[in-house]
């Protein structure tokens, strides 16, 4: 193990916004409490591995964990844009960077270029013109853009033709961006106020990103039947769980398949000594223009934590409601450096964006309750599948009832 143990003395904005965690075999990862003794962790880490992923046996007996120092998923992004300490912010920068970039946050492109433009302003300077050129910036266009936007193959082509190739769209459009980035009046004497600028810049632009700050989970999801044959099959996901709620993200295709806010869902697992490890999440939907309950499976060793962390955040949310209109002020009154509410985030509302949930992308059942059976539906609205989710009072999901005639799924 390697790394630094989380602070656990005088409170601090390093401590507020980050907490320890450990990370090994296929990146699952596990935050830490402060409570929590990594090296007692270490020595159980076998276990861990055994009972919350499926990695071969092989693996789980060379694998080694790493202790890494990050962002604490309960701290409030409202706060973040109040730190002024460059090294702490440069660790949230970082970490955010590092999630952009390997796609674990999807971005449209347009955001992708924006902040790939940041990066390069903190990692090269000021823009000045001719340099650096859109043909300059495609021989290390992975260190500002993801990798699945970078289009390698299309480099290695344009590579073989000669340096005077002409620019792609994402060289030219990450230039662009990079134009456009606004300096800090001062020159060289405001260098660490410029750098605190843009770091609060880059965190100010992923705040838009729904499944910012969450902690990620992996699992898999049936796919809709398909052919003559009804084959389906199942896809890989990462479940992204955050103070604000929950998102299954493609992991092939880069994009968001489902996102609800914890108003907007009901859920509960079942342990493997019951069945397969599941986490069910339900909400509203329709079929064929009437309004229904939606099922999705999310099948994964991990449920019971996720069913967990998903409890925790409700009731975090729920003990710190007194506080809320600090946190969604929608006009002038919100206070400064504060995110913009979802109302003013109209560039995540463009059709197609890869933050739209796609549930036509998934295999999900859709029910009513009546007695014991689970049956399709002509509904009306009753009380849920599932017993797990908000009161009433505080938020918006509803189900459905069965009208007098129903069809038997």
């Amino acid at each position: 193990m390697d790394g630094t143990e989380d602070i656990a003395g005088q409170p601090g904005p390093a401590e507020r916004s980050h907490r320890s965690s450990v990370s090994s075999v296929g990146a699952r990862e596990v935050q830490l409490k402060p409570k929590h003794q990594p090296y007692k962790l270490g020595r159980q880490w076998p276990e861990l591995l055994l009972r919350f992923t499926d990695a071969p046996d092989d693996d789980v007996a060379t694998d080694e964990p790493s202790l890494q120092f990050r962002r604490n998923v309960f701290f409030p992004k409202r706060r973040e844009l109040q730190i002024h300490d460059e090294e702490v912010l440069r660790l949230l920068y970082e970490e955010a960077k590092g999630n952009v970039l390997a796609a674990r946050y999807p971005c449209d492109m347009e955001d992708c270029e924006a902040l790939g433009a940041l990066v390069c302003r903190v990692q090269l300077g000021p823009f000045r013109p001719g340099q650096p050129t859109a043909c300059t910036l495609r021989e290390q266009l992975d260190s500002f853009l993801p990798a699945h936007l970078c289009r390698r193959g299309h480099r290695l082509f344009a590579a073989l033709r000669g340096r005077g190739a002409k620019a792609g769209a994402s060289e030219q459009g990450l230039l662009n961006a990079y134009r456009k980035v606004q300096e800090v009046a001062g020159g060289d004497c405001e260098l660490e106020a410029s750098l605190r600028t843009h770091y609060h810049a880059y965190l100010r632009k992923c705040h838009e990103l729904p499944y910012y700050g969450c902690a990620f989970f992996h699992g898999e999801v049936d796919k809709p039947a398909q052919g003559f044959l009804h084959r389906g099959g199942r896809k890989p996901v990462t479940v992204a769980i955050s103070l604000e709620g929950v998102h299954v993200i493609d992991n092939r295709e880069k994009h968001v398949l489902l996102g609800l806010r914890f108003q907007e869902l009901s859920w509960d697992h079942t342990s493997p000594e019951e069945e397969e490890s599941v986490l069910w999440l339900e909400f509203d939907g329709d079929h064929e223009g009437t309004p229904v309950n939606k099922l999705l499976k999310v099948y994964s060793k991990q449920a019971e934590l996720m069913s967990s962390l998903i409890e925790y955040c409700i009731e975090l949310n729920q003990a710190s409601e007194p506080d809320a209109p600090q946190d969604s002020g929608t006009g002038p009154s919100s206070a400064p450096g504060s995110s913009p509410p979802p109302s003013q985030r109209p560039q995540l509302q463009r059709q197609g964006s890869v933050v739209c949930s796609r549930i036509q992308h998934l295999s999900t059942i859709d029910y009513v309750e009546e007695g014991e059976q689970i049956k399709r539906v002509k509904p009306k609205r009753t009380t849920s599948f599932f017993s797990r989710q908000l009161s009433a009072g505080h938020g918006s999901y509803t189900v459905v009832r069965p009208a007098e005639s129903l069809e038997q799924s």
